[in-house]
């Protein structure tokens, strides 16, 4: 029997795949753009999903990819389009290792599963894997890292709800929005100003939310007409990247610049476009998915700064700190 947080991803997975097909670069106005560089795929004739999840500033990607047997993978593409072997913690289980960040280093961070239906986090620099669990969790999850290996992710402590986190030198800090099942942080850019990630609200929604350098949350960021919003990375210019999805079941791009001004970015041609990984540069990583159903890698690039939308205002509230054990 799955455990609750089993399913929820099951069904985070249900409703943002949806069929779409494209060609290359979308432009935008005069005063900025998001144009797409390359696409790509994990190499090998079983991979049927690529999903790119973080770009540091070298250009290095870490991601998942997905067999046709459903086994997910960690991998790494390097900056000269060579990618590394499929990345495997060794108490990995089930078949399921997941790359969800990387810093200028090359330190890899992730998450992995076990047969308790527990996630548990890693780190991989230098060959050599590390394991993480939030102290007392039953279930943790490390999404992304900064250049001084301070990181950020979820953790349970009840195999119910998800609360968020940020490890900064060493010293842990929880968090989650108010009345919130679920709340998780993708990533903390290296000025430690910015965290993103987003929330799942009483009613079963997904929001994005951002937290500022004094701990303030700031929340729900919606772009106009979303049902669904997810916040995957910032950058140290404070640009955040993420996707939302409309009442019509087309799943956009996002750029967003705190605290309310959005951009839309749509692959050519398709339904379904992710933004998940920005760099100190503005290069981009991110996903679409072709009209067989195979996701692709692509990567983008920010041209000075693309016009964005105000939205309406947003909440803010504040939670404390959990010292490190």
């Amino acid at each position: 029997m799955k455990k609750p947080k089993q399913v929820l991803i099951s069904i985070l997975a249900v409703l943002f795949l949806f069929p779409l097909m494209g060609t290359f670069a979308q432009q935008a106005a005069n005063s900025g753009s998001i144009e797409v560089i390359t696409t790509f795929v994990y190499p090998g004739g079983t991979v049927i999903s690529t999903q790119p999840q973080k770009i540091n500033s070298r250009g290095d990607i870490v991601g998942v990819f997905i067999d046709s047997t459903g086994v997910q993978r960690g991998f790494v593409r390097f900056s000269n389009g060579t990618f590394s072997a499929p990345i495997v913690d060794p108490n990995d289980t089930v078949g399921f290792t997941q790359g969800r960040g990387i810093n200028d280093s090359g330190t890899v961070c992730g998450d992995y599963a076990t047969s308790d239906g527990n996630d548990h986090g890693f780190f991989l620099s230098g060959g050599t894997f590390t394991e993480y669990d939030v102290p007392g969790a039953l279930s943790t999850d490390v999404f992304g890292i900064n250049d001084a290996a301070d990181f950020a992710g979820d953790f349970s402590d009840d195999d119910v709800t998800l609360q968020a986190y940020v490890n900064v030198g060493g010293t842990i800090t929880s968090f989650s929005v108010p009345g919130a099942p679920a709340t998780l942080a993708y990533q903390i850019n290296n000025s430690k100003q910015l965290v993103v990630g987003y929330y799942i609200d009483s009613s079963g929604i997904l929001h994005g939310y951002y937290r500022d350098a004094n701990g303030a949350l700031h929340f729900p960021i919606d772009p106009s007409g979303s049902v669904q919003t997810i916040l995957f990375g910032d950058n140290n210019r404070n640009w955040v990247v993420g996707r939302y999805a409309d009442a019509s079941g087309i799943t956009h791009g996002l750029f967003f610049v705190p605290p309310n001004n959005f951009f839309t970015f749509d692959y050519p041609g398709s339904t379904f476009t992710s933004l998940n990984g920005i760099s100190s540069q503005g290069n981009i990583c991110g996903r679409y998915v072709d009209a067989s159903g195979i996701a692709h890698g692509f990567i983008a690039r920010v041209r000075g700064t693309p016009p964005t939308k105000a939205a309406g205002p947003e909440m803010k509230a504040r939670r404390g700190v959990i010292p490190a054990r």
